[in-house]
């Protein structure tokens, strides 16, 4: 649920914060305070697109920053997002979403405090909150979510989920199936291409560490007179020395020879004579093995020619198939396995074939039970729907789910036809609405005005509220076009709803504003030439004056009513669903 809010230089707003509870959450105030401004701010933290006009005049930035309390099934799908997405932070209970605006028109997005793009914003946003008013963004108005919102009254989630695993299982199939096929349509041109391929590998027998022991073999060969003339003279000065200095190996054995004369004096300095002793044995090997590296040293330029070549075959292949000895090497098993391929296709497409007909007819009988679920589940959310409408005095007004089926020659088989489907199953949905007595069933979209449709997502919420799994619902004014009785049974309906949800309703009717278990009055105020939005939270005599004023103005009278209605409140809310 939303925790705590805080807008800073965004339209009329220079600093604003807000902490919110549980329960039904209130706005009022005259219009052009400010209310659909904090809206507006929510929206952006939301990922909804945000016009830089919105900064507040004289500011270079906007900044809003919103704090999430994760609970229940929705706090479970919002952590899984920050996990898959490395940005859990240090208290998972907690979700930190921000939007900054600047001047120039650039928008930056960050979750707990790290940048992300706006549809990621989205993406976690809409798990979140969902915001019901008068706007095109209306979750109700999006046709692709209606079978969404059937299906969390529904309760087809296991259903759904062994349907979605074959189709998954399904979508595998038919890539292997199309790229068995597209290399069935290409196989004589690719037969050969990839038979010369690995013809070309497989007849230079590369090794994988062969490059580096051929580096330096030509690095020996094309150095030999070099180093032949460096071991020489190393085993000269050991062994040889000249008539005017003698061998390192003759002076280290007079050097053994005076330091043992020392220890037979000295016995306490016998360490010595191990020391000397070493070195000298250590001369006689260097010795041997100098003489030993002298003769094997190759004077060949015609091997020296060879491994040139070798490493030029082996340079034109790492050019050709990858960059190194192991790519050019999966190439070659690559090419293999798509010839393979080739050789088999026949019997591959028709094993593949076979998979996707079996695939296609467990489809079609979970597809099949899944819509049976639907149709059974639509038959009540009409009755409750309808109910709910009625207590909403929309009284004869009809509510029915349309179940559509479309057909695709590459679709489910059903009775007499093949249906085009998705993850979803095969049933296209639509939500139809007659508001009025004697009026046909129409798409909801297309025929409900925005209180209609306010007060049907109201008693849809109604209907769902078990099932739903929105943390956090926003109504923004679902009181235009209705009076203070309706707005009673109004305010009752969103009190229900928020025993099970946070709900947060901007309203100009005390009826409905009377039953907020917090009230905030947004009003403007000037200052230094300046007009800003300021909140109040309001309890006590100070609410009963708001709910006077909003009865049309502060009088005895309109006292009275404001408490009236309070009492009415009161004892409606003892009696909970």
């Amino acid at each position: 649920m939303l925790s705590e809010l805080r807008i800073d230089q965004f339209a009329i707003i220079q600093h604003l914060e807000l902490s919110f509870e549980k329960g039904l959450t209130i706005f009022t105030g005259e219009t052009g305070a400010g209310k659909s401004i904090i809206l507006d701010a929510i929206e952006a933290i939301l990922g909804w697109k945000v016009d830089p006009s919105l900064i507040r005049a004289g500011a270079e930035r906007a900044s809003i920053e919103a704090v999430f309390r994760l609970e229940g099934a929705a706090g479970a799908a919002v952590r899984e997002i920050l996990e898959r997405e490395d940005l859990v932070d240090d208290n998972p209970a907690f979700v930190t979403l921000a939007r900054e605006m600047r001047r120039e028109g650039r928008t930056t997005a960050r979750i707990n405090g790290r940048s992300v793009s706006t549809g990621l914003l989205r993406e976690v946003g809409g798990l979140l909150v969902d915001i019901h008013g008068q706007s095109e963004h209306l979750s109700l108005l999006n046709v692709n979510q209606h079978l969404d919102l059937l299906d969390r009254f529904s309760s087809t989630s296991r259903v759904l989920e062994d349907y979605r695993g074959l189709y998954r299982r399904l979508q595998t199939v038919r890539r292997d199936l199309a790229e068995v096929r597209q290399a069935e349509q290409d196989a004589a041109r690719r037969a050969d291409y990839l038979s010369y391929q690995v013809q070309e590998i497989e007849a230079a027998r590369l090794q994988p560490d062969e490059e580096e022991e051929l580096r330096q073999e030509r690095n020996r060969l094309a150095n030999a007179e070099g180093l032949a003339s460096l071991a020489r003279q190393s085993v000269q000065l050991l062994d040889e020395g000249d008539p005017e200095s003698p061998a390192i190996s003759d002076l280290l054995g007079q050097l053994s020879h005076a330091i043992n004369g020392l220890t037979r004096i000295d016995p306490s300095r016998a360490v010595f004579s191990e020391q000397a002793e070493t070195l000298l044995a250590v001369a006689s090997d260097l010795g041997r093995d100098l003489a030993d590296y002298l003769e094997s040293i190759e004077f060949n330029p015609r091997r020296l020619e060879q491994v040139e070549d070798r490493l030029e075959l082996i340079y034109n292949l790492k050019r050709k198939y990858g960059g190194s000895l192991e790519a050019v090497l999966a190439s070659a098993e690559k090419a293999r396995a798509q010839l393979d391929m080739i050789i088999h296709a026949s019997e591959r497409i028709a094993e593949l074939e076979t998979a996707e007909k079996h695939l296609l007819k467990e489809l079609a009988v979970l597809g099949q039970r899944l819509s049976a679920q639907r149709k059974q589940a639509a038959q009540v959310m009409q009755t409750g729907i309808e109910n709910e409408l009625a207590d909403l005095k929309m009284a004869g007004a009809r509510f029915s789910v349309d179940f559509q089926v479309q057909p695709d020659p590459n679709g489910l088989p059903l009775d007499g036809m093949t249906a085009a489907f998705d993850a979803s199953g095969f049933d296209r949905v639509q939500f139809l609405i007659a508001p009025n007595p004697g009026e046909g069933l129409k798409p909801l979209v297309k025929i409900a005005s925005g209180g209609e449709t306010a007060r049907l997502m109201l008693a849809l919420k109604n209907v769902l509220a078990r099932a739903d799994t929105i943390p956090t619902l926003i109504f923004d004014e679902i009181d235009q076009g209705i009076g203070g009785r309706v707005g009673l049974v109004v305010g009752h309906k969103l009190w229900q709803l928020s025993l099970a949800h946070q709900v947060l309703c901007i309203t100009h009717l005390p009826q409905l504003a009377a039953y907020g278990d917090a009230h905030y009055r947004v009003t403007k105020q000037v200052s230094g030439g300046r007009t800003s939005t300021v909140v109040e939270n309001l309890s006590g005599e100070v609410r009963e004056q708001e709910l006077a004023q909003m009865l049309g103005g502060i009088s005895a009278g309109t006292l009275h009513s404001a408490r009236e209605i309070m009492e009415m409140v009161r004892e409606a809310q003892q009696h909970k669903p």
